[in-house]
């Protein structure tokens, strides 16, 4: 794997090597246990003392080639799998936070991810503060507190379209002396890569492109393994006995893979949030074709975005590559292309929004974002219903707002399913 240069490569061979005889495709091991021929060999994998495999809800062999090709093809040291990209996230902060704790977070993050921090760690007693990410960077680093444990942020947010200035939070990060985290769903390792730019750790919703066809659920929680815990005197949970695993101290016995560690043999062990390997094995057989994929999404994105931005029943539209985005120069400085997830607004608020989404016939009305098929979402009656007016303004969401998700079909017969619905308004 350490061969491979080319992500292409990556995305195909990284992960699982068959020997003489065995398949050629990473078989689906559809087990919850594992047999061992002595006592004392389970007792070793109890104790972190040995590697292996012993109850899938910790780990799983088909999980596990996911989890080295995800790896590899961010350039993290490892990687954990998730049900969800909400419980990557959910993985993230419970391995870094303790109740009492605090978060850093910009504002233009995915609904679901805002009530998260917002609501549903508030009541575990760990605060987010939610900045604007277009503030300068003593306006973020003014946010931070003594207990503040981590930096959050979007690659490209969601649905909001807004390219994360990383270096900026990198060094917010590095002043507050905290990891930084990026959640790169959008981009996908093929458009962005963070570790690159400041980030300590990665969050993926798997569900969206790196599956790609709207078929398996699941996250992914990946470390770059440079932030030096052993260091620091703000996560002393790394740095102190633990006494359910007979005092056992990560960064002693683990080095620089003590967050995955700890993230796996504590929050997974207790929180139970394992990818299936069902799940996983279909997301690994569609990564193969994430570079292939990510060109088109990103091709066809651009032309609608250029079509809609001049069609006269369009009031306006968000998408970083167009000549008027404020994302402009960060999407050339950190994205290679921008993805084919974009936001636009017609003429006639949201009633004609509602209007126009029921008036398209290839594009369907999905819960659901980057997968192979042209779709269209309106957050501020969905994603977002349960953020306030407020809240919603605040993440980026305006009534007439529709996020489009351009598939990977014929860019002209995209282009005219959006002309026939535009004009029935």
């Amino acid at each position: 794997m350490e061969n491979f240069k080319h992500l292409e490569t990556i995305a195909v061979q990284a992960g699982y090597e068959p020997q003489n005889g065995q398949p050629r495709v990473a078989p689906i091991v559809q087990s919850t246990t594992y047999a061992y021929d002595d006592a004392q060999a389970m007792a070793d994998l109890f104790d972190l003392k040995a590697s292996g495999h012993f109850y899938t809800r910790l780990s799983n062999p088909t999980v596990e080639v996911l989890e080295k090709k995800m790896a590899a093809l961010e350039g993290g040291i490892g990687a954990m799998g998730t049900s969800s990209g909400q419980s990557a996230t959910t993985a993230l902060v419970l391995t870094l936070c303790n109740s009492g704790d605090h978060i850093v977070s910009t504002s233009t993050i995915y609904g679901g991810t805002t009530n998260l921090l917002g609501h549903s760690f508030e009541k575990l007693g760990i605060q987010t503060t939610f900045v604007d990410q277009t503030a300068s960077e003593e306006e973020i680093f003014a946010a931070v507190r003594p207990n503040t444990k981590l930096i959050f942020g979007e690659a490209l947010s969601n649905p909001s379209v807004k390219v994360l200035d990383f270096e900026k939070f990198a060094r917010v990060a590095r002043r507050a002396g905290v990891p930084f985290a990026v959640d790169n769903t959008f981009p996908t390792p093929f458009l962005c890569r963070p570790f690159d730019f400041g980030a300590n750790m990665i969050v993926h919703s798997t569900s969206k492109y790196s599956d790609g066809h709207a078929c398996a659920l699941g996250g992914m929680l990946i470390d770059k393994g440079d932030f030096d815990f052993a260091a620091s005197d703000k996560f002393p949970a790394f740095n102190t006995p633990d006494e359910s695993y007979h005092g056992l101290v990560y960064t002693k016995t683990f080095g620089k893979f003590a967050f995955l560690a700890k993230a796996r043999s504590h929050v997974m062990r207790d929180f139970g949030m394992m990818m299936s390997p069902q799940n996983a094995w279909l997301t690994n057989m569609n990564l193969e074709t994430l570079g292939l994929r990510m060109e088109r999404h990103s091709y066809n994105a651009k032309l609608l975005a250029e079509h809609l931005s001049q069609h006269p029943k369009v009031e306006w539209v968000n998408y970083p590559s167009l000549a008027n985005s404020p994302d402009r120069e960060l999407a050339k400085k950190y994205l290679k292309a921008c993805s084919g997830v974009m936001t636009f607004g017609p003429k006639g608020g949201r009633a004609a929004a509602e209007k126009l989404m029921n008036s398209l016939k290839l594009a369907k009305i999905v819960t659901h974002v980057a997968d192979t098929r042209t779709c269209v979402l309106h957050p501020a009656s969905t994603t977002h219903r349960q953020l306030s007016d407020s809240e919603q303004i605040a993440t980026g969401i305006l009534p007439e707002l529709i996020r489009i998700s351009c598939g990977i079909e014929h860019i002209d017969d995209i282009i005219a399913d959006f002309d026939q619905a535009l004009a029935a308004l």
